[in-house]
C-alpha cells in the first residue's frame, strides 16, 4: 500500500512540474486515482487549475478508456472529465490536455493511475446486529508515538488538553496501538468521528474543528490524525484482529475553508450562498460572523440558518419555508450547505465514498445529519452502493425521537410519506437508522420509578411496540449516549442505572452502539460545552498518570464496570439467540420489565427491576418463556438461579438469564 501511495504522489508531482513548464497549472485531480472492474464503469474526474475550464480537449490513447464528455462549469478553474473504463485494465494512463488555454502543439500530458480492486464488491461485509460498535473521537482517544507538535502549512491551531473545545492531539496511530484493548473489552467494530482534513483555523474564542465535521479535503486524512497510509494500516490491523471499521461521512455540508466556498464550481454548488458576497460577511471561523468595525452587530444577512427541525421533510402538509429552512439552510455559518441536487456534486460525493471503501477497506459508513440533505439524491447514492456492495451497510443519523419518523427512513419502508410533493420520500435504500426513541425513552426512564402505566421502563415497552413500522428492526442502531448528548452517567456514577441500560441495549433486537469510556465510568454533560462529554480517554496521552487501558491502572470501581461489561460483550459475540432470536416483551408488572429472546430451543431473558425498592419476579407470569426450565444461569454473575419459584430482586437489579 505504501508503494502504491508513493507512486501516486510521484505521478501527481509530475503533473505539477509538467503543467508549470507549459504555464498551465493543474493543481490536482479528484479522485486521485480510480479502480477498474466497477459495475458502474464511468468515473468523473474533477480537475482543478487556473483557467482549466477553457482547455479545448482532453484525450487519451489508453486501451479500453473512452472520454465520454467534458463539463465546463461556471468557474473557470474547474473542469469535469467523464471517462468510461468498461474495458480498461490496471495501469497508468496518460491524459492529454490541449488547446484553448493550453499552449503548444503537444499539450500537457498528465499521468493517472487505474488500480485493480482487492476484491469484488459482494465480498465486502458490512456491520450487522451481530456486531457491537464502539464510537470514539480520534482527537480525544489516544496519541500515538512520534505525534508532531505542529503540522506546517495548516491554518492556525494549537493542541491544548486544558481547553475542552480545542484540539487535544489524539491520532490514528494512537487508536491502532490500542486495538488489543477493544478485543479485551469485547466490541467488534469501531466507529470514529470523521478523520478527513478539517483545515479550519481555531476561533478567537477558543473553538476548533477537532470533531471532524467540517471537511476541507475529501480525499485526505487530516495530517494531525496521520496520513491515508496510517488509516489503511489501522484498517488492516483491525481486520487482522477481527475488528471492523465504520467511517463517518458528511454529505450535507463541508467546511468553510474548502476550496469550493471561495471558488464555487457552479452557482448552484451550495445552497443559499448569497450571503458569501455580502459586504459585511467577514467571519469568525467558528461562528461565521464578526461584528462591524464599531462593534455593532452586522446588518441583516441573506444567510439562511437551518431550523434543525427535521419533521418538515416527511410532513405531507409542510410549508415551503419550513422545508427550505431544513434542507437548504446551513447547519452552522462555518459549514456551507452542499446542494446534492447538483448532479456533478452528487457524483463527486458518491465516488468519494466508493474510493474510501476500495482504498482503505472500511466496513461501513455512518452518515451525519442525514435528513438535512435532499432525500432523493441520498437514495441515489445508497442505491448505487447497494448494487456495487450488496453486503455493505450504512447507518444514517435520523435525530427524531418518534419511531414512525426513523422507520420512514429505513430501506423498503412501507410508510414513507411520498405525498409531500415538494420533497417526496420514497425508498431511501438506507439499511440502518439510529434509534433516537430508544435513547430518549431510556434516558427519561433512568430518573423514574416504573409504574403500572407510562413511567420508567414502560417508556421502552411502548417504544418497542412500534417495531412493526420498521422493515428490518434488527438493522436499527440503538445507543444510550454519543458525542452529541450528555453522558448517560451525567455528572454522577450511578452504575445500577448504567448496568440496566447496557443490559437492555445488548440483548434487544438492535445493532448496539457504545460510546468510548463508558466501560470505565467516564461521565460529563454539555451544559457548558460539548467538550465535557468528549473528554480524553485516561491513559491515552503522554504524561497521563491515570491509565484505564490496563487493569492495574483502573480504579476498583472502573475495573468492576469494565469486567461486568466485558463479560456481557463476550457472551454476546456469536450468540444466535441474541442476533437471530424472536423477541418477546412483557408489559412492566409490579415495577419489573422483562424482555426475552428465543432461538432453536434456547432462551435469554433480561429482567430489570425498574424501581428503587425491592421487587418480586413472579415466575407464573412468565411461564410461556420459562416453560419447564427449573434452573438458569445469570451470565452477569456466572451464578445459577432457581426459576421454578418467585425471585426477590434488589432495587434496580439487572439479570440476564440463559437456559
Amino acid at each position: 500500500m505504501k508503494r502504491i501511495l508513493l507512486v501516486t504522489a510521484i505521478l501527481m508531482a509530475n503533473v505539477l512540474s509538467m503543467s508549470a513548464a507549459k504555464k498551465q497549472v493543474i493543481d490536482r485531480i479528484d479522485p486521485t486515482d480510480w479502480y477498474v472492474g466497477m459495475k458502474n464503469p464511468q468515473v468523473q474526474l474533477m480537475v482543478y487549475g487556473q483557467g482549466i475550464r477553457d482547455v479545448a480537449s482532453v484525450t487519451t490513447d489508453y486501451p479500453g478508456v473512452v472520454i465520454d464528455s467534458l463539463v465546463r462549469l461556471d468557474s473557470p478553474n474547474y473542469l469535469l472529465v467523464y471517462m468510461n473504463l468498461r474495458d480498461a485494465q490496471p495501469g497508468t494512463m496518460t491524459l492529454t490536455f490541449a488547446g484553448g488555454t493550453v499552449k503548444g502543439k503537444k499539450g500537457v500530458k498528465v499521468p493517472y493511475q487505474l488500480k485493480a480492486r482487492e476484491m469484488s464488491g459482494d465480498k465486502r461485509m458490512g456491520f450487522t446486529n451481530a456486531d457491537v460498535l464502539y464510537m470514539l473521537m480520534p482527537d480525544r482517544f489516544a496519541q500515538g508515538a512520534n505525534h508532531p507538535a505542529q503540522i506546517k502549512g495548516m491554518r492556525n491551531y494549537v493542541e491544548d488538553r486544558t481547553k475542552p473545545s480545542l484540539r487535544h492531539g489524539g491520532d490514528l496511530n494512537g487508536i491502532r496501538e490500542h486495538l488489543d484493548y477493544f478485543k479485551e473489552l469485547g466490541v467488534t467494530a469501531l466507529w470514529f468521528t470523521p478523520v478527513l482534513e478539517n483545515d479550519s483555523p481555531d476561533s478567537k474564542n477558543g473553538f476548533a474543528t477537532y470533531h471532524g465535521y467540517a471537511t476541507t479535503d475529501y480525499y485526505k486524512v487530516d495530517p494531525r490524525f496521520g496520513s491515508n497510509e496510517d488509516y489503511r494500516r489501522l484498517c488492516d490491523e483491525a481486520h487482522q484482529k477481527g475488528l471492523k471499521i465504520v467511517m463517518d461521512m458528511i454529505f450535507n455540508h463541508s467546511g468553510f475553508e474548502h476550496p469550493w466556498t471561495k471558488d464555487m464550481p457552479s452557482k448552484d454548488w451550495l445552497n443559499t450562498p448569497e450571503w458569501l458576497t455580502e459586504k459585511n460577511s467577514g467571519r469568525d471561523p467558528m461562528t461565521g460572523f464578526t461584528a462591524n468595525a464599531d462593534g455593532s452587530e452586522p446588518a441583516k444577512s441573506a444567510y439562511l440558518q437551518t431550523s434543525y427541525k427535521l419533521t418538515p421533510v416527511v410532513d405531507p402538509y409542510a410549508s415551503e419555508i419550513d422545508l427550505k429552512e431544513t434542507v437548504e439552510g446551513w447547519f452552522v455559518p462555518s459549514m456551507p450547505d452542499l446542494n446534492q441536487h447538483n448532479p456533478h456534486l452528487m457524483r463527486y460525493l458518491i465516488q468519494n465514498s466508493i474510493w474510501w471503501i476500495e482504498t482503505v477497506g472500511i466496513d461501513g459508513i455512518r452518515m451525519d445529519t442525514y435528513p438535512y440533505a435532499y432525500a432523493d439524491a441520498m437514495a441515489q447514492w445508497l442505491k448505487e452502493l447497494d448494487v456495487e456492495y450488496p453486503n455493505f451497510n450504512t447507518v444514517g443519523e435520523t435525530w427524531v425521537t418518534e419511531p414512525a419518523y426513523t422507520a420512514a427512513w429505513q430501506k423498503d419502508s412501507k410508510i414513507t410519506p411520498s405525498t409531500n410533493t415538494q420533497h417526496p420520500l420514497t425508498n431511501t435504500y438506507l439499511k440502518t437508522v439510529m434509534d433516537f426513541s430508544f435513547f430518549d425513552k431510556l434516558n427519561q426512564a433512568k430518573y423514574e420509578e416504573t409504574d403500572g402505566w407510562w413511567n420508567g421502563f414502560n417508556r421502552l415497552y411502548n417504544s418497542f411496540v412500534y417495531d412493526y413500522l420498521y422493515p428490518n428492526p434488527s438493522s436499527v442502531m440503538a445507543f444510550i449516549e454519543n458525542h452529541d448528548t450528555d453522558r448517560f452517567l451525567g455528572n454522577g456514577k450511578d452504575t445500577l442505572a448504567l448496568k440496566q441500560a447496557l443490559a437492555l441495549l445488548l440483548t434487544v433486537n438492535r445493532i448496539p452502539q457504545l460510546y468510548y469510556g463508558t466501560e470505565v465510568l467516564m461521565n460529563g454533560t454539555k451544559e457548558k460545552t460539548d467538550g465535557n462529554v468528549r473528554k480524553d480517554f485516561p491513559g491515552g496521552f503522554p504524561g497521563d498518570t491515570h491509565n484505564c487501558f490496563t487493569k492495574e491502572g483502573r480504579s476498583k470501581s472502573e475495573q468492576a464496570m469494565f469486567t461486568w461489561l466485558s463479560r456481557l460483550l463476550h457472551w454476546r459475540q456469536g450468540n444466535e439467540v441474541i442476533t437471530k432470536g424472536r423477541q418477546i416483551q412483557f408489559t412492566p408488572f409490579n415495577g419489573v420489565y422483562v424482555i426475552a429472546r428465543q432461538y432453536k430451543g434456547k432462551t435469554a431473558m433480561t429482567i430489570l427491576n425498574g424501581t428503587s425498592k425491592p421487587a418480586t419476579f413472579d415466575v407464573a407470569r412468565y411461564a410461556e418463556i420459562i416453560g419447564k426450565a427449573t434452573k438458569a444461569k445469570d451470565i452477569l454473575t456466572n451464578r445459577y438461579v432457581d426459576v421454578s419459584k418467585n425471585m426477590e430482586l434488589k432495587a434496580r437489579q439487572s439479570l440476564i438469564l440463559e437456559f
